[in-house]
């Protein structure tokens, strides 16, 4: 355990955590500073789990760490029981329970990150069967496997891509090449119009599966506006009372008809048994002489049969054919009734296993089954992450092409290279001096080599031998400095030896004392670690019951109000119905979109002619420049001199 302690205060004391634990410090927080720890590794791991914990319900903090955990395929040790001991401890923030956690989080954190990465596409989420029989919700699960693969094949090629053996120093021998701008520029220009192409396809692909959700939206509103409406029409106090009378009348034949019946003929099987128990036991004489009497009775019945039948009285026959079919009526009232019974009896026995599933799943994993509402928010979900997949796979597709641009300008420069070392090589066999090239750039690069090595030989030498002055001057001041205070520490450590024993006698003293004062501790710390333990389990029952109250009342409020602004008459109540909103909410964004796609038209037919109109906007002000300029020339060449005449002469003043 100290080992393990020691692993988890060093990794912790480490960057990206930055703690100052020592293992007294870490080994004496308290459970709620335990848990906080742990939320801070799974926070590191997955970025989703920052959380203060003090903010959150203890229940709540359970299951969020449990369900990253089994993601995580964290496995604690022991059975089933131990696996309940686990949740709890996991809850009160145990040491046991939390140590060998955060040791099996640290061991791997890299590995694990990963992991919680691709859990986030990568977990299946299981879709009950009767939500498959619609068919959006079947699309969209399809198109939800569908992209769970791509994703697949989409990491590991990025896996390999990361893998591969390019690296940014040969990519970057583009720019030795001649003309290497213009051509990174060309380049450019065919990756922006590619984007803006895909974009463009994205965009009507976009518009396309808008319109047919938009379509199928309509469908299913009308078909359940179909179905409420049918409902509604249904809901009368006429079939009420039908139903309710149907109701009473199986119940009072339950009860005034048929469990009379079985009654009786469970006191009649009681009485024979009770009959056959009091009498004495019977022996092979007995049984042969009941047979002898059950025979002839059996003749007395059968002659008593064929005389009534010689009579053949017409009204005693149709009573008996009336009783036939009273009984035959009787016998099948019977046998639908014990049919509904046995349908209401596995009915409930249904419900009560659903119950049992349901709550075995939330205590195993800490996830609820998805219904209704939570199901709808999970595929809008769903669909925006369908989206950044899309832009996701976009980017990864314009690496992709890139990425073949510069393999292939670097195919082209290989080949120029070759090409130029082909022809140094020929013209240095016509010159006579084959491989000098090579020859000079070796001895160039062994000589600045040898410079280097020198110049470091020579700044290691001088800098030791400085170094060493330094460490005998200083060991000398030291020395003179140490002499006076080892005298005094010879003193000190008689005094210190005299303490040491007055210590140990005191410690002892100690010791003998604290043992009885633990002991009572311990005991007392287990009773309060008990009674805490129920008060947080009582605690975090009664919080989670009043939330879970409180939202099923909020939602019911919702549903009503819905409900009745939805079926209300009054056209005002009507339209502040969710459904009426989003359905005008529709119809307004439609219309804005069909007036942006006209303005659009419009502006791509009108741009060929505005662009002109400004070229000509552009030449006209040029022109207009050109005559300013020309006239203020004009201007200040006319003012250079003026000449004034007076008296007879002209006098030119500047």
């Amino acid at each position: 355990m100290s080992d393990q302690i020691k692993f988890i205060v060093d990794n912790l004391n480490k960057e990206p955590f930055g703690k100052n634990y020592n293992l007294i410090t870490f080994d004496s927080l308290e459970p709620m500073q335990l848990l906080q720890v742990l939320s801070d590794v799974l926070a590191e791991i997955d970025p989703k789990q920052v959380v203060d914990i003090r903010e959150e319900m203890p229940e709540q903090t359970a299951k969020r760490m449990l369900s990253l955990l089994g993601i995580l395929k964290y496995k604690p040790p022991g059975n089933a029981t131990d696996m309940s001991n686990f949740r709890q401890g996991l809850v009160i923030g145990s040491k046991p329970v939390i140590y060998p956690v955060l040791h099996w989080l640290l061991q791997r954190t890299n590995e694990l990150k990963k992991r919680a990465y691709l859990a986030r596409f990568l977990i299946k989420l299981e879709v009950p069967s009767e939500f498959l029989q619609d068919e959006t919700v079947a699309d969209t699960n399809k198109q939800y496997e569908d992209l769970m693969e791509a994703f697949k094949t989409l990491h590991k090629e990025c896996e390999q891509l990361k893998t591969s053996g390019f690296s940014t120093a040969e990519i970057r021998r583009v720019e030795t090449v001649q003309n290497h701008q213009r051509m990174l520029k060309i380049a450019r220009q065919l990756r922006v119009e590619k984007e803006r192409e895909e974009f463009l396809a994205q965009q009507k692909q976009e518009q396309k599966n808008q319109l047919f959700h938009a379509v199928q939206r309509l469908q299913r509103i009308q078909n359940q506006l179909k179905s409420m409406r049918h409902a509604a029409a249904d809901a009368k106090p006429e079939s009420l009372m039908k139903r309710l009378e149907e109701e009473i009348k199986f119940n009072s034949y339950m009860v005034t008809e048929k469990f009379p019946k079985e009654l009786e003929n469970k006191k009649k099987e009681l009485q024979f048994l009770q009959k056959v128990v009091s009498e004495p036991a019977m022996g092979h004489s007995d049984l042969l002489e009941l047979e002898s009497k059950i025979n002839e009775i059996n003749t007395q019945i059968s002659q008593l049969i064929e005389k009534k039948m010689m009579r053949n009285e017409p009204i005693e026959g149709k009573l008996s054919l009336y009783r036939q079919q009273a009984s035959i009526i009787s016998r099948k009232k019977e046998a639908k009734a014990e049919e509904l019974q046995e349908a209401k009896e596995k009915l409930a026995n249904l419900e009560r296993e659903v119950s049992v599933k349901t709550n075995q799943t939330r205590e195993f994993d800490g996830t609820e089954v998805l219904k209704g509402d939570e199901f709808k928010r999970y595929v809008s979900k769903l669909r925006s992450k369908s989206t950044v997949f899309k832009k996701k796979h976009q980017i990864i597709a314009e690496f992709k092409a890139e990425f073949g641009l510069l393999q292939r300008t670097e195919e082209l420069l290989k080949q120029r290279h070759e090409n130029i070392q082909h022809q140094l090589q020929t013209i240095e066999e016509k010159k006579g001096i084959s491989g000098y090239s090579y020859t000079q750039e070796e001895l160039e690069r062994v000589s600045a080599l040898k410079s280097e090595v020198d110049e470091m030989k020579g700044r290691t030498l001088d800098d030791m031998s400085e170094m060493v002055k330094r460490l005998n001057s200083l060991v000398s001041e030291k020395k003179s400095a140490l002499a006076p205070v080892i005298k005094e520490l010879r003193q000190l450590r008689q005094k210190c030896q005299e303490l040491t024993q007055e210590c140990d006698e005191k410690k002892s003293q100690y010791d003998s004392c604290a043992a009885g004062l633990e002991s009572n501790r311990s005991k007392l710390e287990q009773e309060v670690r008990g009674l805490r333990e129920e008060c947080l389990q009582d605690e975090s029952r009664y919080h989670y019951t009043n939330c879970m109250i409180k939202n099923l009342e909020v939602q019911l409020c919702r549903a009503t109000d819905e409900m009745k602004a939805y079926v209300s008459s009054d056209q005002q109540e009507k339209r502040k119905a969710i459904r009426e909103q989003y359905t005008k909410n529709i119809a307004e964004q439609e219309n804005l979109g069909k007036k942006l796609r006209e303005k659009q038209k419009a502006v791509r037919e009108s741009h060929g002619p505005n662009m002109k109109q400004v070229k000509m906007w552009r030449d006209f002000e040029q022109l207009m420049e050109c005559k300013k300029q020309c006239f203020l020339k004009q201007q200040s060449q006319t003012s250079i001199g003026q000449v004034i005449q007076e008296g007879g002469e002209d006098r030119l003043i500047l």
